[in-house]
């Protein structure tokens, strides 16, 4: 199977939903119960006006112009009805376009405020979702749900549903006012409806089907773009930019069928209706016809019945079209609801510890941890970090070293053991209490769009403009941000590939200390940096280490050496604990390191 066929495959595999789309759709109307009932009594005023435009016109030919009149006889009179008959007519016209336009109005307000409270809703689960489901799922699906499907979502509101009810109220409003007007011809009108209701049934799932394939590969084909635009670099280093154009004409051309099939429903199904519609008039035109001469139909009603034939098979094309944009919009409302039913995999508890501030002790008894439950990278580890140590983390790769980190911050949870901070259990605390008093630094430094100083404070708007200079003085980014021709204020493009990989480091430490955080974790901080900048950071470190609980990992040896206890990690255990001297006396694991290292 190909790498293609075989992530559709993997994406089949959570497009279906348990729950009724439509109902949990409907939901969102709650808030907007008023504006809908008015927007459906407009819907009813509108249907009669249409009902009764016919009308106008077939009286008026009736009673002033196919009427049995002598020539020249009452001409003046029959002309004046027909001048009131097309003021009526332009009457009518006149409250159709104020009702057609109140309509859209209203609907496409309430349709843009849900989308809105939609995406907020998305965008707010997002943020809530454990790390592990970041680990397993990409970007571009993410995007996708958020954007592109909200938006065919949107449809539902700001049209489909309203006009869904205008399509049946008018198809049950013509029915009855043909019904009233002449039954057998009436009767004979709905001669092709049967037909017509089997083929919407048939179209109706044919077309979810199709949709759910269509937002699948859209969604395929906006991960491949997320994930390779992202890393064109590595493409481009790796020359596979003929190979990586095949897959995406691979994924292209996927979208392309199911979006074609789609649209092939609804092209197959018009047709068949209007060929059925202009049966339809041929039989009412035969049978009226014959009705006219013998002189039991009149040319008004004639007249009434051929516009009604045309109206009436008119809502049920707009229904298979609507039915069509209705599954889309289904389709697009069962992934987004997929992704809101994901629930987060760490919870905050009921009723939280309140210390009245978190010193800085980390305690870890006799952890076991896998992430995937199964395979454990952390196995019965215990230690205790004291307020204001420094401990550095040391270990080949694949030891443990940055799952301890991870765990520290409570961004997974164990499965067996305890964490404690100041001595209470960190299940017993929640996510923001650890979470502010820990500042961390990591090797891949992520900047965001913005400016210099939106990147440091991250919309923290207790941090003022002095404590960025401050904090950005004290790890010397300031040295490189002063020569900035707008300083803090100078504009940061995407992933801050502007600035060296040591300017970005800096701005991460900034950033660290700006929120003052009581433990400091620096995973990999100093990997990237030149000797220069290096240098710079450790001055700074060395002052704000001072007071604050310093957890590192690092596999330069160099720069740890001077920490309080340095623990050596092997296969998720601990082998070693001491100090530099320490553990090169012992002439163990850190021993053979730092052979290494100087060798």
């Amino acid at each position: 199977m190909s790498l293609f066929r075989k992530k559709q495959d993997e994406d089949a595999l959570d497009i279906h939903y348990e729950g009724n789309a439509v109902l949990r759709m409907l939901s969102y109307l709650k808030p907007h119960v008023g504006t809908i009932v008015v927007c459906l009594a407009l819907v009813l005023l509108i249907t009669g006006l249409e009902l009764y435009k016919p009308i106008i016109t077939g009286d008026a030919i009736d009673l002033y112009i196919a009427g049995d009149y002598a020539p020249g006889e009452a001409v003046q009179e029959r002309f004046q009805g027909v001048l009131i008959a097309a003021a009526k007519y332009v009457g009518v016209l006149i409250a159709l376009f104020i009702c057609t336009n109140r309509v859209q109005l209203l609907l496409q307000r309430t349709g843009q405020k849900i989308v809105y409270e939609m995406r907020r809703e998305l965008f707010e689960h997002i943020e809530s979702l454990s790390m592990r489901f970041f680990d397993l799922t990409p970007v571009g699906k993410i995007v996708t749900r958020v954007t592109n499907d909200v938006e065919a979502v949107h449809e539902l509101y700001a049209n489909i549903l309203v006009k869904l009810f205008r399509n049946v109220v008018k198809i049950i409003g013509l029915a009855v006012v043909m019904l009233a007007l002449d039954v057998r011809m009436a009767m004979l009108s709905f001669v092709m409806v049967p037909l017509v209701t089997v083929l919407t049934v048939l179209t109706r799932t044919l077309s979810l089907r199709a949709n759910r394939k269509m937002r699948t590969c859209l969604t395929a084909l906006n991960t491949f773009l997320s994930e390779h635009l992202s890393g064109m670099k590595v493409i481009q280093i790796f020359n596979r930019e003929k190979a990586k154009y095949r897959e995406f004409c691979d994924y292209s051309e996927a979208h392309y069928q199911a979006s074609f099939r789609a649209i092939m429903v609804n092209a197959v199904f018009r047709p068949i209706i209007v060929f059925t519609s202009v049966v339809a008039m041929a039989i009412v035109i035969a049978a009226g016809s014959r009705g006219v001469l013998e002189g039991t139909v009149s040319f008004g009603t004639m007249y009434i019945f051929l516009q009604y034939i045309k109206t009436f098979f008119e809502p049920i094309q707009d229904l298979a079209e609507q039915l069509s944009t209705l599954q889309s919009a289904v389709a697009s409302a069962e992934k987004i609801f997929t992704l809101l039913d994901v629930k987060p995999l760490i919870h905050d508890p009921e009723k939280p510890a309140a210390p009245d501030e978190i010193k800085g002790r980390i305690e870890f008894r006799h952890v076991w941890f896998a992430y995937d439950n199964e395979n454990y990278i952390l196995r019965d580890v215990s230690f205790v970090i004291e307020p204001g140590q420094k401990v550095a983390f040391v270990g080949a790769t694949g030891a443990g070293k940055s799952s301890i980190l991870n765990l520290i911050g409570r961004y997974y949870d164990i499965q067996k053991g305890e964490i404690l901070i100041d001595g209470i259990n960190i299940r017993d605390l929640t996510r923001d209490q650890i979470r502010r008093a820990i500042g961390q630094v990591q090797q891949d430094v992520f900047i965001f769009t913005g400016d210099v100083k939106s990147n440091i404070r991250l919309r923290e708007e207790r941090i003022t403009d002095e404590a960025i200079r401050e904090a950005s003085r004290q790890v010397n980014a300031d040295r490189f941000i002063d020569k900035l021709p707008g300083g803090y204020d100078e504009r940061v493009t995407e992933r801050g590939s502007t600035f060296s990989a040591g300017q970005r480091q800096l701005l991460s430490f900034a950033r660290t200390l700006a929120f003052d955080p009581t433990i400091l974790i620096l995973d990999e901080a100093t990997a990237n940096i030149d000797t220069e900048t290096e240098q710079w950071i450790q001055d700074a470190l060395e002052k704000l280490m001072t007071g604050r609980t310093t957890i590192m990992v690092a596999h330069r040896l160099s720069t740890i050496q001077h920490a309080d206890k340095i623990i050596v990690m092997h296969k998720g255990q601990i082998r070693e604990t001491g100090t530099h001297q320490e553990l090169l006396d012992q002439g163990g694991i850190y021993h053979k390191l730092y052979q290494l290292q100087l060798a």
